[in-house]
């Protein structure tokens, strides 16, 4: 919790600490980015007039590097400040003075979105496919329940391919989005590892499963997830 008049910040600790939930607080916001880095908080309450750094740069500054979820409690209630702090990431705003009753409620609001968020997104690290696991948390693949070794670009266009079912990508569009457009040259490496992975993952290299060629256009992935 990030909140710089002293008396407020005393009445949301104890509230919070009764409610059953770990609080730390801090005074500046030039303290919160510290904090949350050592820390590693499940929310952040986070005033907007503070001392050191506003609220509003420090949102800005975590939303960099971080879904971490953020509410802002201020007496900013000008619509602008609201659009502001909703533009820049914050999942509520709250204006001064509150309902003690309605701010626990919207905290564990959030908690809970954030907590089925999280799941969803673990859920997608992995992706299956008939005869093929593909564990983007450990970057492995098993083929009919065999590890395979793929080399750092051989998953990645696997990866991209099997997140994105029903789309036909171009040479040009793998090319920009697994080197990151870092690379200049031919599409034909694009060919090249397309064969590759071809030969590492695909039952039949001469008549693909996994890997189809879309001719004239690119590359999509042959059967869906489950």
């Amino acid at each position: 919790m990030a909140e710089d008049d002293t008396s407020i910040r005393q009445f949301l600790n104890i509230l919070l600490t009764r409610e059953g939930f770990s609080v730390k607080v801090v005074g500046q916001g030039t303290e919160v980015i510290n904090e949350c880095h050592s820390c590693k908080p499940d929310l952040l309450l986070l005033d907007i007039m503070m001392p050191g750094m506003d609220g509003f740069e420090v949102c800005r500054k975590i939303r960099k590097e971080s879904n971490l979820p953020i509410i802002i409690l201020t007496a900013k209630e000008e619509n602008e400040d609201k659009i502001s702090g909703l533009i820049l990431g914050c999942d509520d705003y709250i204006t001064k003075p509150f309902d003690s009753t309605e701010l626990v409620l919207r905290i564990k609001a959030v908690l809970r979105r954030a907590k089925e968020h999280n799941h969803l997104e673990k859920e997608r690290n992995i992706v299956e496919l008939p005869g093929l696991i593909i564990n983007n948390s450990s970057r492995a693949t098993e083929v009919g329940g065999k590890e395979v070794n793929l080399t750092p670009k051989e998953y990645a266009l696997l990866w991209l391919l099997s997140n994105s079912p029903d789309q036909v990508f171009t040479r040009d569009q793998l090319l920009y989005q697994i080197w990151d457009s870092d690379y200049y040259g031919s599409a034909s490496v694009v060919t090249s590892l397309v064969k590759r992975l071809r030969e590492k993952i695909e039952p039949d290299v001469s008549n693909p499963y996994y890997i189809r060629t879309i001719h004239g256009v690119g590359y999509k992935l042959g059967v869906k997830p489950y």
